[in-house]
């Protein structure tokens, strides 16, 4: 009997661990390691910002959920992997340590003869002064508990335009660097749509604010989609969007620090800003957990198994090149680390080669540009793909059977704007790939086909059916596997 480990339980390692249980469970030990007692669905985390939805509409008992099952569950957070063993043994352990209320910091060894590393990002609000809902200035959406603050105060500034005050709501971005730009995308849409429906949205000034060069990168370099027949780009497409519901935006700028009711942000022409405000969502950059690594000899081997940002490098080709040179086959397919065979990474919790948006900096020297999106729908890929390897590696394969690129696999983004079955709307988009391939489409780097985008009702509906749908599958409900991830 082999042990297969899992660090994390979100999206990409909770779709690992089904798919695992399902197919060896009986044969082979899985256990799951999570710092968390609760799964939750991020995406409908919007609708909990502005109050639309509350915590037990997003979010389940991972223990009662995996009482159901083969795999041994344990609420803790992983510190440190040491790949090779130590002077003791040969074999493979992860040290963790308990989060759970009656072991709280006791720390266990945990041998392994698989690793699947889908510990996500760590929320890294100290990059950036004075940003987030707990040490700064700034809301977030990122998880539950910081979307129900949001919630608290969006509606204490309704209650208060209520009263005849005007507000400044600044949603986007929280440093040069960060990645999840539909998040707050959604979001701001989301704010209009309760502001409009409260009646208030003439007392409220709504600002953008972002990484990206132009309006509808999303990290992804930007996106040419079909829409109406006719081709058109994202700026075009998010602009129409924002000059629809009176929202002004800021690009190509870095929050450089939050203090309350100001924001301070430089642009890529190197000028620096003030932004006065009165509510604030801000996206944190991401960074990896800060695991550690060590070798036999009890050497930190960090920096050979992870990238500087933290996360864990795979099969991808780090080579350092100009902008130009980089290519789709630079990234991952298998997710298996370069020098253990028995370890993958997943979903955020790998280290992209390079950014598919184009690298910027100021004119001082602050990098200022969308670092590459890899959550949700290629998340859950990428989770059953290294499954599937792992199945087959158990049963005799030398090398992983199954690929994921994000450069051969599309992605749907589907921005809502309030969650009623009757009312809202909401922005569709697909690209195919989400890592644009220039040698097969030189023209845009994506399949026409495949590469639209459209906004109105039904599309509401496709995002409201897709929540209960990714519900209904993460626990493992009847029918659960013939549904798609």
């Amino acid at each position: 009997m082999s042990r297969i480990v899992i660090l994390g339980a979100g999206i990409s390692g909770h779709t690992a661990a089904r798919y695992l249980n399902k197919w060896v469970g009986k044969q082979h030990e899985i256990i799951i390691i999570s710092p968390n007692s609760k799964w939750n669905w991020i995406p409908s985390n919007i609708w909990v910002g502005v109050g639309q939805m509350t915590e037990e509409q997003v979010t389940f008992d991972l223990a009662q959920v995996y009482k159901k099952t083969n795999v041994d569950y344990r609420q803790a957070k992983a510190i440190a992997i040491h790949p090779e063993g130590d002077d003791g043994s040969a074999t493979p352990f992860v040290t963790v340590e308990y989060t759970r209320a009656d072991k709280v910091g006791v720390q266990e060894n945990i041998t392994y003869d698989f690793l699947v590393n889908a510990t996500g990002p760590k929320l890294n609000f100290a990059a950036t002064e004075g940003l987030g809902p707990d040490h700064g200035h700034t809301v977030s959406v990122c998880t539950f508990g910081h979307a129900k603050e949001a919630n608290h105060q969006l509606q204490a500034n309704i209650e208060a335009m209520r009263k005849g005050e005007n507000r400044t709501f600044v949603i986007g971005t929280g440093h040069g660097m960060c990645t999840c730009q539909g998040a707050a995308f959604e979001y701001i849409y989301n704010v209009d749509h309760v502001l409009r429906e409260a009646g208030v949205r003439d007392k409220a000034k709504i600002i953008w604010i972002s990484n990206e060069y132009e309006l509808g990168d999303f990290g992804m370099g930007g996106v040419h989609i079909n829409r109406g027949g006719y081709v058109t780009n994202g700026k075009v497409f998010a602009e129409s969007l924002m000059v629809e519901r009176d929202i002004e935006w800021i690009t190509r700028a870095h929050v450089k620090k939050v203090e309350a009711g100001k924001i301070h942000y430089e642009t890529l022409d190197g000028t620096f800003h003030e932004l006065a405000f009165d509510f604030s969502m801000l996206i944190p950059p991401f960074a990896g957990v800060g695991l550690k690594a060590f070798n036999k000899a009890n050497e930190d081997i960090t920096s050979q198994v992870f990238a500087p940002n933290g996360f864990m490098k795979v099969d991808a080709d780090y080579t350092a090149r100009p902008f130009m040179e980089w290519s789709a086959k630079d990234w991952p397919r298998t997710y298996q680390t370069p020098s253990y065979r028995n370890i993958f990474a997943v979903g955020i919790a790998f280290a992209p080669p390079h950014m598919i948006s184009k690298p910027m900096q100021s004119t001082n020297g602050t990098p200022i540009n969308p670092t590459a999106p890899r959550t949700g729908m290629p998340s859950a890929a990428m989770a059953k793909a290294v499954a599937m390897s792992i199945r087959d590696m158990l049963n005799g394969a030398e090398k992983p059977t199954h690929t994921a690129s994000m450069a051969e696999m599309g992605a749907a983004c589907v921005a809502s704007t309030g969650s009623h079955i009757l009312k809202g709307t909401a922005a569709t988009m697909t690209v195919f790939p989400v890592v644009p391939d220039y040698e097969k489409y030189p023209e845009y780097g994506r399949d026409m086909d495949l590469t639209f985008g459209e906004i109105g009702l039904a599309g509401h509906w496709m995002k409201y059916l897709l929540h209960h749908a990714f519900i209904y599958q993460a626990k493992l409900r009847l029918g659960w596997s013939i549904l798609p991830d």
